[in-house]
Parts: C-alpha cells; structure tokens; sequence
C-alpha cells in the first residue's frame, strides 16, 4: 500500500469526527470532543501545525556528499529516526469502532518497533487499558513507553507497579492530562502535581522517567527539579487549555534552557519528516506524532505504520541531505531561514 491508499482506506472506516484528511491540520475536526479536535475554540491543534509550516529551510548543497545516516540513540535504544509514536486513548470514541484501545495497541506497538522506533501508550479509566497495553509491552521485549495520567497518588503507584513489570524501557505521564474533564473531581483529587509528589512518582517509577506536557521554561525547569529524564513540549494537541501557544513557539527557549541536562521532546501537529527536521533544529531530540500514527493502524494496521514511518524517514533523509547534515548530530538551528 501506498500512503494515500492508507488514507483512503482509513476515510472507509473513521468517524464520524475525523475524516483523515490529506492534510491533517486541525482544520476539519476543529472542536470535535470526543474526537481528534482541540479544546474551545477549536484553533490550538491548527496553531501546532501552521507554526511548523511557516518555519523555512535553508538549502545549502556546498560539501561533502555521501549517505546520509537518520539514526539516533535515545533511552539507550538505536532507533531508526528520532520518533515515537505518541499516546493515544480511547479511540473508539474519538476515531471509530474499528478498534478499541487493547487492538490499538497490539497492532501498534509492535509495528513500531519492526520499524525501528518506538509507540507511547495511553491510559484510561479502565484499568484494563493499562494492563493490556503492559501485556502488549511484554510481548514485544519492553520496546515502548506506557504513558500514566496524573491520577491521585495512591492509583498512580497502583499503574506503575502494572507497567513496571512489562520491563520498559523508560515511563512517562501526561502532566497536562490534568485538564481533561474525567480527571476532575475525583475522590481523592486527581490532576496537577507539585515537584515534591513528582519526585517520588520519578522513584517509585524506577525507570527513566518522561513528562509529557511541557510548555514553558519553569515547568521544564521544574521537571528537572523533580528528577524527569526527560520531557515532551506538548499542549496535548490543543485538548486540554485553549488559547495555548503552539509547541514549535516555545520549544526554541525550553531547548536552550535544559537541553543537555533533559532529553527534550515535542509533538503536536508534527506530520512529515521536513517537521522532524525542523523541530530537531530547534533543539529538539527527538519528535512524538499522534494523530496520524491512528489513521495508519486504520487504514493498514501494520503495514500502514510501516508505510508511514519510510515516509517520515525518507522526508528526513532528504531533508538533511539538501541542508548538509549527514547524521541527526548536524541538524542545527543555522539550518532554518531566520535563526
């Protein structure tokens, strides 16, 4: 299959809120929640991809030619390109019935994996969401990332000894889950954590720990205070504040100002490899990307991932070849029109 036949197919079985468009920018499931849209106004997921999109590269095929090498190492992993897929829950509801989020996962993970990278799992209110996807974990030699919400901390402690015993090879928590709706007004209290309760969730986890949900020099600054190995600059596609800037806008000053001491991540509208490109420029390790990863498994399970992930690679490898890097370690921010 080919990409566009992925999308085609996957157009056959989405819904009724995403329509796996061509492009996806936001622009046509806008504020659908339950589906893939943003908080409010809708505008957030659009913001995350028209910022990556004015973003320019600059060409420059003065030098030494030669293969170039995409390959990257993070979490004491070699991967194929610097990308994850990033954690998606609840997917009947927001994409269709075609899987639920057991199915999801056991087709995702190890797709991702035979590809050279790795896939976040989600979380939800069923705890057997968690358990499942650490079954999928366990079946695939620990290769990916289960993802646990700011649950109360006596439920987080519960999750993380669940997970912790698929053996993976990192963990991580979306912080900023803590404004969806099912996370408030639970008994005890669920959502926002201070640096002393991180610290010991980072403890108890025993792995390198990853918080997803980053958007401002303090909050990153504050990860690493708490003990976080690394981060992912995330606003959660738009889902959880309007109003939020996009990622690509404040990714350059939180890589500035932790870089080398965190692993610095981002998503949120990244869709083609030139924006893997472009966000490794700005200071980034590494990229997660959501919303498509879904329409692939849709569309062609694993061979829709397969599809997509040669995709990113090949844009990548172009990417670089036209502005001098030859390995990931070249990218740097003189390589984007303007910096």
């Amino acid at each position: 299959m080919t990409y566009q036949e992925v999308l085609a197919a996957a157009r056959t079985c989405m819904g009724p809120y995403c329509k796996a468009c061509p492009v996806c920018n936001g622009m046509a499931c806008k504020n659908t929640v339950p589906g893939p849209g943003a908080k409010g106004s809708g505008t957030g997921a659009i913001r995350n991809y028209q910022k990556w999109q004015e973003l320019c590269v600059n060409m420059d095929t003065i030098g030494p030619g030669g293969a170039v090498d995409t390959t990257c190492r993070l979490f004491g992993r070699d991967m194929a390109l610097p990308v994850f897929a990033a954690p998606v829950g609840a997917v009947t509801q927001h994409y269709g019935d075609k899987y639920n989020d057991l199915q999801y996962n056991d087709i995702l993970v190890p797709a991702c994996a035979a590809a050279g990278i790795a896939a976040f799992t989600g979380d939800g209110m069923d705890h057997n969401v968690m358990r499942a996807a650490a079954e999928t974990l366990v079946k695939n030699g620990g290769r990916g990332i289960p993802t646990v919400k700011p649950w109360n901390m006596e439920l987080v402690k519960e999750k993380l000894d669940m997970v912790k015993a698929a053996d993976p090879f990192a963990i991580a928590m979306d912080i900023d889950a803590a404004g969806l709706p099912f996370l408030k007004n639970m008994t005890p209290p669920a959502g926002s954590k201070t640096v002393e309760e991180l610290r010991q969730i980072v403890a108890w986890a025993e792995k390198p720990f990853i918080l997803k949900g980053i958007m401002t020099v303090a909050g990153a600054k504050k990860a690493l205070e708490a003990g976080a190995a690394a981060i992912v600059v995330s606003n959660h596609g738009g889902r959880v504040l309007d109003q939020c800037p996009a990622t690509a806008e404040v990714l350059p000053a939180i890589a500035d100002a932790v870089g080398g001491r965190l692993t610095v991540l981002v998503d949120g509208g990244i869709r083609t490899g030139i924006d893997v490109f472009k966000a490794l420029a700005l200071g980034a390790d590494g990229v997660l990307i959501a919303r498509p990863f879904v329409n692939m498994v849709y569309g062609g399970g694993a061979e829709g991932v397969k599809v997509y992930v040669e995709k990113l690679r090949g844009e990548l490898a172009d990417t670089m070849a036209m502005c001098g890097a030859h390995k990931i370690g070249d990218i740097n921010r003189s390589m984007l029109f303007g910096f």
